[in-house]
């Protein structure tokens, strides 16, 4: 806890409240200079778009194979020696016109490495050296129209990228070498399978010396089509996309791998019919996450999960002869497993890999032996480590993001390889994000507190000096921010729980105020953080400027808090969620400026499922609400995500049929939004509607507004237009 937040006072013996005191003492209310200008709702929702968020170097980044970074300003890109600080070179137009004559602007770099980069305009690629023997000379590389996932290695220098469905290959020779080719519009390959969950973002992986191409391939012929309707043709066209709902079939993942120099292509397991998977079982539709391929090309790793998603086998795949050798080690919990992070190798021997587990209680770093699958604990935190930064070039350290003991923070911690011993490089407190040069000898750290919009320094590994490189200002120094400030709650387990209260910016204790509470409650997100705003979006000042008080509680099943923090959720989504949110609405309560019979709450996603629980489970508790595309039954959810947490209908049917919040709808007190967009792939408008249908069935009135055409979310300047809706509908009804 930090020793700025004292304990004020104790509810009942196990639930108790924190005085919620800012950060280092700290508000982002900028009362010094007597700012004139008001936020508006538009500045608020478009605030990045008006200058209004904290930027840093555009395009900071390590130039591969060299000690020197480079970014993005005034038309051109600097590069600068991380060792002196001192520019080495300036790429500007009149630079790449010494070679380019007809080039009006200067091209958006996409790879920068010690003697060459990499540019696209329209769907042509150009390699470009601009120093060392070859400067001056230009590779191009032409994909067709419509190419999508490019993903170039630098010593094959080729680009593989998908087409529609298929996998292609192309160099400065050919546009369009086939990988892999299919007319059945249900095998897609190159692109990323499971819905991207597991940590899976892409599905090509080049091998290290770039003389294979592994890539996924899932089939959905079993999968449910799902119909999103474009009211944007006359008449109305249905676009039917895959959709694997809970305890229904799901699709069905290969691993390929493409020879490059041979020009072949074979599936692992030797497959020869199509549905059989890796591992030579027919139509098994478990999950193959988290590619790792060995340094000398001969090994392939896959941690294979099954359906039920508790048990992970780390498999050893022979390249050339595509079998299975063995399982390296297996990882099992009676709630879940989710792998989200490939093997590390930190030499070249591949023997000894790095592994990140959660088995400890928090993400923690081992070192794993190959040829037995024995393991060493490298790190013993007790705090997660939140992502893999890199390995020195010695492979005798490697560095990882952790938060540390507070939760909302994140740090960088070096870690020895052998000894397990580590050392947190970052000293102020705040969120630390960082990149790590190629040799492993400087991080680039870019950090933000509540206190401090953001700070970029180049870090020397080897002796911890610092080196600052950018600072940015107070963008919102002008304007009349509210007052905002993080605490600490005591949930009713016992745990502690993090809060943030935005006050208005001339808040009068002696008054009473409304309250809007912000959740999300879910997996996989954390809305308190000690950065730059604290998590808050810009429109909670906004709102609490109109004279409200705008409330979030980060409660159990949240991220970066631990395993047995987060699965406190399993087969019961819903239930610690909504209390840990009562304990926060009884902290509300038990403050003189609190109106308690003024309180709404709003969320979206998961955030709207809880928002409509709340409501609908507790009624009374608000008097108003906005809920933004949420789940409504959890059996209309994806399989992936949605049977982690709950398991399948069929094995959990009490927990789906407590869950489902149509049954519910008769509870109604007050006034309940529902908004979606239309065309919504991720929790599909099924949900709302059905909820809608309840409401006509049981003879409750709601609202309904639907966003014609828009996903998931809603962005743009349509958006503005949603806040304006959303904040708006609390205002006028939260009486």
């Amino acid at each position: 806890m930090n020793k700025n937040i004292t304990l004020l006072f104790m509810l009942t013996s196990v639930v108790g409240f924190a005085q919620p005191e800012p950060i280092d003492g700290s508000k982002l209310s900028n009362t010094e200079k007597s700012p004139q200008k008001e936020l508006s709702l538009e500045d608020a929702v478009l605030g990045y778009y008006k200058g209004l968020y904290p930027r840093g170097l555009s395009g900071l980044t390590w130039v591969d194979g060299a000690d020197s970074y480079v970014y993005y300003t005034k038309n051109s890109y600097l590069l600068f020696s991380a060792q002196t600080n001192e520019l080495e070179l300036t790429l500007d137009l009149d630079f790449f016109k010494k070679d380019f004559p007809a080039m009006s602007k200067v091209p958006r770099i996409l790879e920068f490495h010690s003697e060459f980069v990499l540019f696209r305009e329209g769907n042509v690629s150009t390699l470009y050296y601009y120093k060392g023997e070859k400067a001056g000379k230009k590779v191009e590389i032409v994909t067709p129209e419509g190419a999508e996932n490019l993903a170039f290695n630098k010593y094959a220098m080729s680009i593989a990228y998908t087409l529609n469905n298929n996998l292609y290959l192309a160099n400065e020779r050919t546009s369009q070498l086939t990988i892999v080719e299919n007319d059945d519009k249900n095998i897609v390959s190159g692109q990323a399978i499971h819905r991207f969950e597991f940590g899976i973002s892409k599905g090509i992986f080049w091998s290290p010396k770039g003389n294979y191409i592994a890539f996924y391939q899932k089939d959905e012929s079993d999968v449910a089509d799902y119909p999103l309707l474009n009211i944007n043709e006359t008449p109305g066209k249905l676009n039917s996309i895959k959709y694997p709902m809970a305890g229904q079939k799901s699709e069905y993942g290969k691993l390929g791998i493409y020879d490059v120099t041979k020009g072949s292509t074979a599936f692992l397991g030797l497959i020869k019919r199509k549905m059989i998977l890796a591992t030579g079982e027919e139509k098994d539709d478990h999950y193959l996450t988290n590619v790792t391929w060995s340094p000398s090309e001969d090994k392939i790793y896959i941690a294979e999960v099954n359906r039920d998603q508790n048990h992970m086998q780390f498999n050893q795949y022979d390249v050339k002869g595509k079998n299975k050798e063995r399982t390296i080690f297996e990882e099992k919990h009676d709630k879940w497993v989710e792998p989200e992070n490939p093997g590390f190798f930190f030499s070249k021997n591949g023997n000894t890999m790095l592994w990140l587990s959660e088995k400890s209680g928090f993400m923690n770093l081992y070192k794993v032996d190959l040829t037995n699958g024995k393991w060493q604990t490298l790190t013993q935190f007790d705090f997660p480590i939140t992502s893999f930064i890199g390995t020195n070039e010695t492979g005798k350290n490697t560095y990882v993001q952790a938060t540390g003991e507070d939760g909302r923070q994140k740090h960088i911690f070096k870690v020895n390889i052998e000894s397990g011993e580590s050392t947190r490089l970052t000293e102020v407190n705040g969120t630390h994000t960082a990149q790590l040069s190629s040799s492993g000898r400087y991080l680039i750290d870019s950090y933000s507190s509540i206190s401090i919009p953001q700070v970029s320094q180049i870090i020397n590994c080897t002796t911890g000096e610092k080196k600052e490189i950018n600072r940015v200002e107070n963008p919102t120094a002008d304007y009349k921010m509210a007052q905002l400030e993080l605490g600490e709650l005591t949930a009713k387990s016992g745990e502690k729980l993090y809060s943030r209260l935005i006050k208005p910016r001339n808040f009068d204790p002696s008054k009473k105020y409304p309250v809007l509470i912000y959740v999300y409650g879910g997996p996989h997100a954390q809305m308190i953080t000690n950065s730059w705003g604290a998590g808050a979006s810009m429109w909670m000042h906004w709102m609490a400027n109109q004279d409200y008080l705008v409330f979030t509680v980060d409660g159990r099943g949240s991220a970066n808090r631990g395993f047995n923090f987060e699965n406190q959720i399993h087969r019961q989504i819903g239930e610690v969620e909504m209390e840990d949110q009562l304990t926060g609405v009884e902290y509300l309560k038990s403050l003189s400026f609190v109106d308690s019979k003024r309180m709404a709450v709003h969320g979206w996603s998961y955030g709207g499922f809880m928002t409509t629980s709340l409501m609908l489970r507790h009624p009374g508790v608000f008097t108003t609400a906005v809920a933004g595309g949420p789940v409504i039954d959890w059996k209309w959810y994806e399989i992936m995500y949605g049977e982690r947490y709950m398991d399948s209908p069929k094995d959990n049917p009490e927990g789906y049929s407590k869950n489902s919040l149509l049954q519910y709808v008769k509870n109604l007190e007050g006034k309940l939004l529902l908004i979606h967009g239309t065309v919504d792939d991720v929790v599909v408008m099924q949900h709302n509607l059905a909820l809608v249908q309840q409401s006509v069935k049981d003879g409750i009135q709601l609202d309904f507004f639907p966003y014609p055409m828009h996903p998931h979310n809603v962005r743009g300047k349509d958006r503005v237009h949603l806040m304006t809706k959303v904040l708006n509908y609390v205002i006028e009804n939260n009486q």
